[in-house]
């Protein structure tokens, strides 16, 4: 069963065109001059139920004013969107009870109360049955480790705390369909991993369906199935995110600290030197031509090393690489027709 159907959804916006010049500025007070910008383009999706889906892409590719018309929050120029059966601008209200909304920028939480009296709230407003409310609230303050952070205000959450507490009352309700915004974002490496695993616990075992936006290529790789990448408004690529680490996750990036200054040459089949100091290197190795355990055998030889990261490109170069991929194919496509 599908519980997300996109059918050639646009949306266009309306902006102001200044016009150059002080007299132009002047000529503005009377008569504004209007362009068009289109920031989603004729998008087809579909989404079955228990799926998780990455929605990735650059910023201003179209993917939060995609979300907003695919929760109600937008009405689209264009197109038809079904959303748990459902016309997501013209049922909102009806539709709020069947999905669950995470934002990494904006809270849910009431700022001055603590997260308890947000729980009796929303419990409130979803008119959930008192019982199945305390059952649900109790297994997910256990699930989430919120026991020592119900009684403080939100406002004296560090951000892993709250993002934890935030995600804990978008389940309060049970969700069909969860869309979380850039989760982890600012979190450190611990907290990113538990709520990871909690997203991921309950997909497998409630069935919820998840429409993941992100830059961080680990919260990828470990919730999601599906990769959907959009640009300049439109998808470009729609598969499975095997596919996606295998066809562009072909590299990754290797900075060194290093504890006395560098050689003046270094040279190391399948990796490029983006960048070197006397006591600091960073590496981009390409995994289709070598492997890591040699390039860090070789470092290790040649090298005294203070401290290593490795690390996985930026999701915005992989969106770039993917984007200048598919430009190099319609070229050729150009090409060949002429």
């Amino acid at each position: 069963m599908d519980v997300l159907q996109v059918e050639g959804l646009t949306k266009q916006f309306r902006v102001k065109r200044k016009r150059p010049g002080l007299a132009g500025s002047f000529a503005s007070l009377f008569k504004s001059q209007w362009a068009e910008k289109t920031a989603v383009q004729g998008i087809d999706l579909n989404v079955r139920e228990g799926e998780t889906v990455a929605f990735l892409g650059p910023n201003g590719a179209g993917k939060s004013t995609t979300i907003k018309m695919l929760t109600g929050i937008l009405y689209p120029t264009s197109g038809h969107a079904r959303v748990l059966g459902l016309t997501p601008w013209k049922e909102r209200q009806k539709l709020a009870f069947g999905i669950g909304t995470v934002f990494g920028q904006k809270s849910q939480l009431w700022y001055h109360l603590p997260p308890l009296d947000t729980f009796e709230l929303i419990s409130r407003i979803y008119e959930l049955d008192r019982k199945d409310f305390f059952r649900r609230r109790d297994d997910l303050i256990e699930r989430f480790s919120l026991g020592r952070h119900l009684q403080t205000p939100v406002r004296k959450l560090s951000l892993g705390e709250r993002m934890r507490c935030e995600i804990a009352a978008s389940f309060l309700h049970r969700p069909k369909l969860l869309f979380l915004d850039e989760p982890t974002i600012g979190l450190d490496v611990l907290v990113k991993q538990r709520i990871r695993e909690l997203i991921a616990e309950l997909n497998r075992e409630e069935g919820t369906t998840v429409f993941l936006t992100s830059h961080d290529s680990g919260d990828i790789e470990r919730l999601c199935r599906r990769a959907v990448v959009i640009h300049h408004g439109g998808i470009i690529l729609d598969g499975p995110v095997e596919r996606l680490k295998r066809e562009v996750l072909q590299y990754k990036t290797v900075s060194l600290k290093l504890a006395e200054p560098a050689p003046a040459e270094l040279e190391l089949p399948g990796a490029d030197i983006l960048f070197a100091d006397e006591y600091e290197l960073r590496l981009s190795v390409d995994l289709t031509v070598t492997d890591m355990e040699k390039v860090l055998a070789i470092l290790v030889s040649r090298l005294r090393i203070a401290d290593v990261t490795i690390e996985d490109p930026p999701m915005e170069e992989i969106i770039k690489h993917i984007f200048a991929r598919k430009n190099e194919t319609e070229a050729g496509i150009l090409r060949t027709e002429t």
